[in-house]
């Protein structure tokens, strides 16, 4: 245990509370993986937890406390019951002083074994077993628990797919019984889940563990051949989607542009300076072209910009004799396409001789 989260569970032990890593920590601890999201349950309250970290007063409204120490996120809750839910919100909840009760409310048994400063594992819910067994395993009834928040169905498959486990046959069953709840979830959370699933290397079992649950046709996605990028971007071109998983505009671009160079399947040119280099590269990642090509292509890409064209629209209009018009977009269009297609050289002398070539003609 590192001496930055020992020392935050002996400073609430040596005021007299009871305190214990919980979770996720936890669960990535005896799997050997390394985490820095990190989970404390204890008997303190929100009130006393102020005043044992007086300048890290960062709370929420469900009285969850956190603090940010290092590479550490950490977040404290105290023993609590949350007797009722509203739209997968807990709307009432009860503080309690025992940990038995508090572990009860968890989703999965992996998610429930707990360790104390001095290293001792507490397992209430046999989650060890099901650690060593590979399997996302729900606490209590299944049904109402996936009823009472809707994000555990996501949630499980995103465990079964980073962790690379199995679904427990009777909650497999009843998340492919109640997948219709995901309905109830914002695009938000659901995009949120997705992106944790898209962005590990495991994503396929992930994808086809949604498709098996009939999960996939209700949030409207569907896919063929996925090639694993490490770019959200990137992945989310490869989904086939009907719905704005609130993207923002620049997530949206990205994903467009990306997606219409896949489709294009190649990359010249032409391609590099519509969609730029990022846009680029992801989509070489994924139809398997050389990078260092890509980066070669762009750096000898004869113009990058319509404003590196070596002539001005007052040169034109001059050249012309006309007006100021759209036709001197059209004209400078004209050029850049040549050279592009390296039928033209970005010069000022050679962009006046076409442009007065254009004129005769």
């Amino acid at each position: 245990m590192d001496k930055i989260v020992k020392n935050v569970l002996l400073t609430i032990e040596k005021s007299g509370y009871k305190a214990y890593l919980v979770g996720g920590y936890v669960r990535d601890y005896l799997l050997g993986i390394k985490s820095f999201d990190i989970d404390i349950c204890t008997s303190a309250l929100p009130k006393d937890l102020h005043k044992l970290f007086p300048t890290n007063n960062n709370s929420n409204a469900y009285g969850g406390f956190n603090l940010k120490i290092g590479k550490y996120n950490i977040d404290i809750t105290t023993f609590r019951k949350e007797i009722k839910y509203d739209k997968r919100k807990p709307i009432n909840i009860v503080y309690i002083d025992n940990l038995e009760d508090d572990i009860k409310r968890r989703d999965f048994t992996i998610n429930t074994v707990c360790m104390d400063s001095n290293e001792k594992i507490i397992d209430l819910e046999n989650g060890i077993l099901d650690i060593r067994l590979k399997k996302i395993k729900m606490i209590d009834n299944i049904k109402e628990r996936l009823e009472e928040d809707p994000l555990r169905i996501l949630r499980a498959v995103r465990f079964a797919s980073i962790l690379d486990f199995e679904l427990d046959a009777s909650l497999y069953k009843e998340i492919k019984n109640n997948a219709i709840l995901v309905k109830n979830l914002s695009l938000i959370r659901i995009k949120s889940e997705l992106n944790k699933i898209l962005i590990n290397k495991n994503f396929l079992k992930g994808l086809n563990l949604l498709k098996e649950l009939n999960i996939l046709k209700i949030l409207e996605i569907d896919f063929d051949k996925i090639h694993y990028v490490n770019d959200l971007c990137g992945m989310w071109a490869q989904l086939k989607l009907t719905k704005n998983y609130s993207f923002t505009k620049q997530e949206l671009t990205n994903i467009i542009n990306i997606r219409q160079i896949i489709e294009n399947g190649n990359i010249d040119n032409f391609i590099l300076y519509k969609y730029g280099l990022y846009s680029s590269l992801v989509a070489a990642e994924i139809l398997n072209i050389d990078k260092k090509i890509v980066h070669k292509k762009m750096n000898k890409l004869p113009i990058k910009s319509i404003k590196d064209l070596n002539i001005s629209s007052e040169e034109i209009i001059h050249l012309l004799d006309i007006k100021p018009s759209n036709k001197i977009q059209v004209i400078k269009n004209e050029m850049v396409d040549l050279i592009l297609s390296n039928k033209l050289n970005n010069n000022n002398a050679d962009l006046k001789k076409y442009v007065l070539k254009r004129k005769e003609d």
